[in-house]
Order: C-alpha cells, then structure tokens, then sequence
C-alpha cells in the first residue's frame, strides 16, 4: 500500500502510527560586483543590501522560533541590546538595522542574519565571564554583517552555478528564495554555516577592533576565543554547531592574543565589565543546571538513547518547572517513544509557559493528530501559523486536519497552495493523490 493511502486509512480510523507521526514532524519544516564596507576593494555579492535586509525579516523570526525564541527576561535581552548597541556604533555599517536576543537554546553558539538580527544561546551565554568576552562575541558577529559575508557566499554560489549550468544568473534557484527555503527548513547552521578560514579570521579581526573601539579591553577576544577551545576539549558535542557555523581553532585564539598584546596593548587596563555581566545575567546563571541538563538530554536525543533524555530532561524540569526549553524538549523525547499522552501534557505545559512561541503550538498540533484529534491539532496549528505566517509544512499539516474533520472543499485548497511551494517529497504526493481522488485535478 503506498503511503499516502496508509495514512489516509489511519485518518479514517483516526488513528496515526509512530512513523508518521516522526513524518508529520519533519514535513513542518542578482546583484554582483560592490564596493566593500570595511576594505573599499570590489567584492562579488549575492544580495543587495535591501536584500539582506528582507532575509532578516522572513528568514530570522522562524530560526529564533526553532531555537525556542527569546528567553522572556525583558531585562537580560535589554542588556544584550545594550551592549550590542554600544558596539554597533562603531560599525562600518551603522545604518543596517541590528538587533540582539538571548534565545532558549541549549546548545553553544551565537550567529547572525545577514541584516544584523542577531540571536545568542543561553548555552553559551551562561558560559562567559565578563561583559568583554560578551563584546567579543557580538563584534565578531558584527564582523561578518559589516564584511558581508553571507552576501560574499551567495554571490560565489551564483558563479559557481554558472559554471555548471550555463545559465543566466537572473531568477536563479541560489537567490533570496532558495535562502528563505533553507532557512525555514534546515536552520541558522545551514543558512550561516562553512564562512572560510579567511571570513572568520576578518570576523574575528573586525569583531576585536569593535570592541576596542567601543571602550572595551581586546584580550575579551582572547577570553572568549580561549573558552571556545576549552570548551571543544570538554565537552565537543555542546559546541558542534559553533564549529559548524564558525571553525575554531589555537591559531585564531592566538591571533587575538598578538594583537590584544601588541596592536591593542593600551586597550587591556580597561575595565572588563565582569561585575556588570554578572549583575545582568545573574537569574540566567541561576538555572545553569537546569540548561546543561537539558544539554545532556539533546545529546542523548541526538543518539537516540531516549530513556537517558528523558531521565535528564526530567531532571531539568524539576529544578526548574516553568522552563520552556525543557518541557518542549521533554515533549519531544517522548513523543520519539511514542507516549504520545505524556508528550502531549508537555508539550501543553511550554505553551503556557510561552503562548507566544510557535513551536510548542505545532508539537501539540501533531500530538493531537497522532491521537485522532484533528479538531484540536487544527487549532493549534492555526495559532502557530498566527504567530508564525507562511510555513508550508504547517499548511500541509492544516489540510490533514481538515481532511480528517471531513472538511474536504477546505483541505483541497490548503493541499493546493502548498503544492504551489512544494511539489517533491511525502507530504506533495498525498496532497495531490487527495486533490485528485476528489476531482480537483485530473
């Protein structure tokens, strides 16, 4: 029986197997030559400089959401903004529209659009020391916003998919809408990943002579680049997608250290901000155990051993009850071992804990589809796609509840406009083997 005729009986009988539920979840998912900002040289882009902007405002919203969206501590994100914005300033490009959040996730990275709208983890930030190391790492994500890195790549992408198709570059499947699909689907490590040594070396570069510009000693570059490695040696899994989306290593921490002690020397009697980082991130730190524990559970997750994942997500919920990351997470696990009911309950808890963030709402949209609920998956679904608008998974996922509801005129133009956006895959083939077993196409 071919798949989507298996799901269709399990939605007469309203009822999904684990398999699908696991589908369900994964379903949801030109402008060439310009001067440089920072060097006055020509540089091959990829994007306008609107362009850039417009990734930001599509793309952006949906990767915070995947990584749990801005912690919701008004003061620890004021913060953050502040001194980002003392660092901004001091710019090449002052006039990009940045903006800074501490996001839910666990894991050790910070990155940023090629806008400015930037996003740091819990993970790492509970991990620095002083308001300096913080400096360096929101210069460094500057850096490669002010160098138009992520513009640099699209515009090698564009040569290099000349050089195999013979292709004009005009409406090429490498422009905005190829990033926007990437970024939806596949996350800020797909969108922001594999800068070369060299970008990196000018983010770093860049990154360090912000801050002293900003009033802040160099050796914070020093600081954060030597966490970074020590970091690696502890505990690699926790900081694989920082070396993902931007590869340490010795050599670059030791670059920093030259020029913090010989460029910039004068730069390190500055005070470092430890008191005022510490007085600012005091209620993050207090839940530190709460985020390595939920750390471990993903790493666990990622090799699928879910009893030790849901043992140490358990342990994070109960130091810390109303923490959203780890009754999401929790949820996750165990809608992985199919305990659909358990996975439900908290999955309804994140969403208390933060309505407004989208992710819980689509979990508990799937849940209740696994339990033959679509009246209920639909309402959910419907609030993520409010706070959320656009994702194509999501309007998939509507059409099944709606299939399963019986509302079939309804369904049909759902499966419609999502085919307009995707015609490969699971999800493309039962939405046209429906609008075609109920005469909408032929």
């Amino acid at each position: 029986m071919a798949f989507h005729d298996d799901l269709a009986l399990s939605l007469q009988r309203r009822r999904i197997t684990r398999r699908q539920v696991l589908w369900l979840l994964g379903a949801s998912a030109l402008s060439g030559c310009a001067a440089s900002p920072v060097g006055g040289g020509s540089i091959l882009v990829g994007m306008s400089e609107e362009e850039e902007k417009q990734v930001d405002r599509e793309v952006a919203p949906r990767q915070f959401s995947q990584d749990l969206g801005a912690v919701q501590d008004e003061a620890l994100n004021r913060y953050l903004g502040e001194v980002g914005q003392r660092l901004d300033a001091k710019v090449h490009r002052p006039q990009m529209p940045y903006s800074y959040r501490v996001l839910n996730a666990n894991y050790v990275n910070a990155y940023t659009f090629p806008g400015g709208a930037m996003g740091i983890t819990r993970g790492i930030l509970v991990e620095l020391d002083n308001e300096a190391e913080l400096a360096a790492l929101l210069g460094h994500e500057l850096g490669h916003v002010n160098a138009r890195h992520a513009a640099r790549r699209q515009g090698q992408a564009m040569v290099a998919q000349v050089a195999i198709s013979g292709a004009s570059i005009v409406g090429s499947a490498v422009g905005l809408g190829g990033l926007a699909d990437v970024g939806s689907q596949l996350g800020a490590s797909a969108l922001l990943s594999s800068y070369s040594r060299d970008n990196e070396r000018e983010a770093d570069a860049l990154g360090q002579e912000y801050m002293v510009r900003a009033g802040y000693p160099a050796s914070g570059m020093v600081g954060l680049q030597q966490l970074l490695v020590d970091q690696e040696k502890a505990s690699p899994g926790m900081v694989q997608t920082m070396f993902s989306t931007h590869p340490m290593s010795r050599e670059r921490r030791d670059t920093a250290r030259q020029l913090a002690e010989e460029k910039y020397a004068a730069s390190n009697q500055r005070d470092p901000g430890r008191e005022r980082f510490m007085d600012n991130t005091a209620a993050l730190r207090r839940i530190k155990p709460t985020i390595e524990a939920c750390q471990k559970g993903e790493e666990a997750m990622a090799g699928k051993e879910y009893t030790k994942a849901e043992e140490r997500l358990r342990s994070a919920i109960k130091a810390t009850p109303q923490d959203y990351a780890a009754n999401f997470l929790l949820a996750k696990c165990l809608a992985a071992q199919n305990k659909g009911p358990q996975a439900l309950e908290y999955a309804r808890a994140a969403t208390r804990i933060y309505p407004q963030e989208g992710q819980a709402h689509k979990l508990v949209g799937v849940l209740h589809l696994a339990q033959g609920e679509p009246a209920a998956a639909y309402e959910h679904l419907g609030q993520y796609d409010r706070l959320l608008p656009g994702d194509a998974g999501v309007t998939f996922l509507k059409g099944i509840s709606l299939e399963g509801m019986d509302r079939r005129q309804e369904a049909a133009t759902l499966y419609q406009s999502y085919l307009k956006r995707v015609q490969k895959g699971k999800a493309a083939e039962h939405a046209y083997s429906r609008l075609q077993a109920w005469g909408y196409l032929k």
